[in-house]
């Protein structure tokens, strides 16, 4: 059986680090390959692997343990539960890997890729671009397979030029561009708004004609201000939420 072994993580210090910490575990956690070992290193060697304090740690891992995902037992260790699913909403607090953490652990399947002209909702973010490649994936619950929300990425065509279709069906295209391909990723905008699902959308999500959807777009930068991927994800609105913590000043 392979070792766990989490993906690393670039601290922003802006951002409580057990905050960062946990979102970084659970997306290695629900991106992990069906072989992997259920049991997770030592708090201590975590720590060693971020960089940070046990005691950071120890609230890392409590913070996925009230989630669902862990349990921690005196003496053994701890362990990834074998059913975890993602249920509870998420927190953003800005971190790039709550949104990698978002889209993890689930099936996708790539319903087709290829060059196409600037869409005209999307000419703003790509100036002087006559074409983009364009990605639309699937993602179903890895337990039930039910769909639970379809993606339509933007990419510039030369960051699209590096892209594997297999990293794409395992990770999110977050990750791809960030920790495959090495991107340096400055901000990613999001929006969310409500809609009503188109006929395409009905489809492919399983879900009547006009039913409530989530409508997320997320617009990535990279270090220069270029914008590299423009993600526009249809999510089913009994499959996902999300909350946002305000922390009022001292």
């Amino acid at each position: 059986m392979t070792s766990f072994a989490p993906d690393s993580l670039v601290l922003n210090r802006k951002l409580p680090l057990w905050y960062q910490v946990s979102q970084s575990l659970r997306a290695s956690i629900l991106g992990r390959t069906p072989e992997a070992s259920l049991r997770l290193p030592t708090e201590e060697q975590l720590a060693q692997h971020y960089g940070v304090s046990v005691l950071t740690m120890r609230q890392a891992l409590k913070e996925l343990e009230e989630e669902g995902l862990i349990s921690r037992h005196r003496r053994r260790g701890t362990f990834i539960e074998p059913g975890a699913r993602r249920s509870a909403p998420r927190r953003l607090l800005g971190s790039i890997d709550a949104i990698v953490a978002q889209q993890s652990g689930e099936r996708t399947t790539i319903l087709g890729h290829g060059p196409a002209p600037v869409p005209g909702e999307l000419a703003e973010y790509f100036p002087g671009a006559d074409e983009v490649v364009m990605y639309r994936r699937l993602r179903c619950d890895g337990d039930s397979g039910e769909p639970t929300n379809w993606a339509e990425n933007a990419l510039c065509a030369d960051v699209a030029a590096r892209v594997d279709l297999a990293d794409l069906e395992r990770w999110p295209m977050t990750k791809v561009l960030r920790d495959v391909l090495g991107v340096r990723i400055s901000r990613i905008t999001d929006t969310v708004e409500a809609r009503l699902a188109d006929p395409p959308t009905a489809e492919l999500l399983r879900v009547p004609l006009l039913s409530p959807i989530l409508h997320y777009t997320g617009v990535t930068y990279d270090e220069s201000g270029r914008v590299v991927d423009v993600a526009r994800i249809r999510y089913r609105g009994d499959r996902f939420s999300f909350s946002v913590t305000v922390d009022a000043a001292d």
